[in-house]
């Protein structure tokens, strides 16, 4: 992803390791400590968090930084259906534009998922599972369906999974699948391939956690 200014670069990592639980649910962000610890000043992050903060990715306190939100069970099974259909909706229009580089490019990230499953690296798995699905998303070049998108990749609870090993691996092995049809240039069978996975992470969520 190209960032056109720090703000959006800090952004990212911010949506990163919410994502990947290495900011956990509940937890306070102070903007000081957040700047220190990316080597930025502390302008890019105010306006990063803002911009989190409109997307709900967290919650503004007031003087006193911001929250990682808790997630909402009640609005489990909405975001579950909201998520399939719009990522469809990207994956459809990705693949016109999903050249062999972009492909090779996407094999690199699994090779990071395959390092991070052996070595039982959970924040690792995560990061580049988000990384997998949004450079593939990003070529749909749909910016408005791609924001919602993220919003709602903000509000899922993609961490209740975290002893889950057997997903993990179920993740590299179903993105796999997607990369063979979309190599293959079977594009409706790459489609029903991320469907699929999607619809999977969800069964075992409701399997592992009882959200629903």
């Amino acid at each position: 992803m190209a960032y056109q200014t720090k703000q959006d670069h800090v952004a990212e990592i911010l949506r990163e390791r919410i994502v990947a639980g290495i900011y956990e649910r509940g937890a306070k962000l102070k903007q000081a400590d957040l700047a220190k610890e990316l080597g930025v000043s502390i302008t890019p992050v105010r306006e990063a968090l803002q911009l989190l903060e409109a997307e709900g990715f967290v919650v503004g306190l007031a003087h006193k930084g911001v929250l990682v939100p808790e997630f909402q069970k009640d609005h489990a099974q909405e975001i579950y259906d909201l998520r399939l259909n719009l990522e469809r909706d990207l994956t459809t229009h990705a693949l016109h534009a999903l050249t062999a580089d972009k492909i090779d490019e996407l094999q690199r990230i699994q090779v990071l998922i395959d390092r991070a499953i052996q070595a039982r690296r959970l924040d690792e798995i995560r990061t580049e599972n988000y990384r997998f699905h949004f450079k593939l998303y990003e070529l749909a070049d749909r910016p408005q369906t791609l924001q919602f998108v993220r919003v709602l990749w903000a509000k899922y609870p993609f961490t209740s999974q975290d002893k889950n090993v057997a997903r993990n691996e179920q993740v590299k092995v179903e993105h796999d699948f997607f990369l063979k049809k979309a190599a293959e240039g079977d594009h409706a069978g790459a489609v029903e391939a991320m469907v699929n996975h999607i619809k999977s992470g969800w069964s075992q969520l409701l399997a592992h956690q009882a959200v629903a």
